[in-house]
């Protein structure tokens, strides 16, 4: 079984695993306590401590170990709030942060929430972040890379701006920490261990010394009062072990997964007609490369792809647990529909990601096949106009049954296409797009939508 999922999950790296069992001996005691047990266990956790501040760039003071690092997300963003009370309630985030980020904004305490839109790539724009600023901002907060696909946003750019305006700005490393320090004047930064290889229920928030904060909710002793609870300081050391680790081998495994990444957007759209490579090509991750299929039900591709033997994810609306498109592929503007995305672990072998290209090809078009899809249309004379009725069709049946149409209209001609799923608003225009014909736009109807579509050729 290859798994391409680490943007998800990172398996344990082997150092994380021997610091985990070395410290059970040593770390299960109650670090605030004198007595020989507990000065060993605080011992190892100021050690990790300090090697975490040094892989962050900041002092060990500032740092502090949470549950996970969606808990680092909530405790950072409701602490900068809090902190900076007086100053205003206004959050800036961007479109595709995580949900982490999203759902702590929609837990704002009243306060009012920006979102920076992002170019097709899903990168932000500085200048966005400059615009949103307002005198009542307390906090702004974006990601170092995006984890659907894997653009590397102007953290830095984006520092400065809010720098200038006295504006702390919370940084997203959960995806990007393995590979590198932040870069930039930031004034906090999260990050959770599993996504570098390290154990689960391990999170890392870190405050800048200056950044006004308080904390939200009952105060506990530990961690500066930001973290309650005993801290699990096995899977901490365990975590910090393998942090050091994955950094000590990352310039020379960025290289070799660049390559293979590189190699999958590049032969993608040779092997399999109708598809998009999402995500910027060169500012990105290494190991993450995304792409969307025409006529292809994420949830069947993955399932199929699962059968070959791969394990990768989508951000396809077309899945079992949601009926809405991805927020950061809707976000960019490009098709939700059909989405895979490839996050290679280190040490993936080049074999498997041949192999992965073998299968690809005849697993799409299985799924393809099973939905009915069309081959590209005929050209031949028919009515001007072709209405489609897909309402209480799901995606990617609306863009499927649209293609089959579409050959019965003459050049000039259009189709109407009259659908209530969300993914339709995105899919359309991103098959007028591949295709080389003309979107007309969105018109309202009875329920639903009307997306109107010309030929063009």
């Amino acid at each position: 079984m290859a798994y391409f999922d680490a943007a998800s999950a990172a398996p344990l790296h082997p150092v994380a695993r021997q610091a985990l069992l070395a410290s059970l001996d040593e770390g299960w005691a109650d670090p605030a306590r004198l007595y020989r047990e507990g000065r060993k266990a605080r011992m190892l956790l100021d050690a990790a401590r300090e090697a975490a501040a040094e892989a962050v760039g900041c002092r060990a003071d500032e740092v502090v170990f949470t549950s996970s690092g969606t808990r680092a997300v909530h405790t950072g963003v409701a602490g900068a709030l809090a902190g900076r009370r007086r100053v205003g309630r206004h959050l800036i985030v961007s479109e595709v942060e995580h949900s982490s980020v999203l759902h702590s904004a929609e837990e704002a305490d009243g306060g009012t929430v920006t979102q920076v839109p992002v170019n097709r790539a899903g990168a932000v724009d500085p200048a966005g972040y400059a615009a949103a600023l307002r005198e009542d901002t307390a906090l702004a907060v974006l990601q170092s890379a995006n984890h659907e696909v894997g653009t590397v946003q102007p953290v830095a750019e984006v520092a400065e701006v809010c720098r200038a305006a006295g504006v702390p700005l919370l940084v997203d490393a959960a995806q990007s920490l393995g590979w590198g320090p932040v870069e930039g004047d930031w004034s906090l930064l999260t990050a959770s261990a599993h996504k570098w290889g390290g154990p689960s229920g391990v999170g890392l928030l870190a405050v800048r010394k200056g950044v006004r904060f308080a904390v939200h909710g009952p105060v506990d002793e530990r961690e500066s009062g930001r973290a309650p609870g005993f801290e699990n300081i096995p899977a901490i050391v365990a975590a910090v072990a393998s942090l050091r680790a994955v950094r000590a081998e990352a310039a020379q495994e960025a290289v070799r997964l660049r390559e293979l990444t590189e190699r999958i957007r590049a032969r993608v759209p040779r092997l399999v007609p109708d598809v998009e490579v999402v995500g910027d090509p060169e500012r990105r991750l290494p190991g993450i490369v995304t792409f969307s299929c025409l006529y292809v039900d994420g949830e069947a591709l993955l399932h199929e792809l699962d059968r070959e033997g791969f394990s990768v994810s989508s951000g396809s609306s077309c899945t079992s647990s949601t009926l809405t498109p991805s927020h950061v592929l809707k976000a960019m503007g490009v098709l939700s529909e059909g989405n895979v995305r490839v996050s290679l672990p280190a040490g993936a072998a080049e074999e498997d990601v041949e192999r992965f290209l073998e299968v690809l090809p005849g697993a799409v078009a299985g799924v393809r096949e099973k939905l009915g899809a069309p081959a590209a249309p005929a050209a031949q004379e028919g009515p001007g106009e072709v209405l489609v009725d897909s309402l209480g069709k799901r995606c990617p049946i609306p863009v499927i049954e649209l293609a089959k149409v579409f050959g019965q209209v003459p050049v000039g001609g259009t189709v109407r296409v009259l659908s209530d799923d969300e993914a339709a608003r995105l899919d359309i225009p991103a098959w007028c797009e591949m295709r080389g014909q003309e979107y007309v736009g969105e018109e309202p109807a009875d329920r639903g939508a009307a997306y109107v579509v010309r030929r063009l050729n």
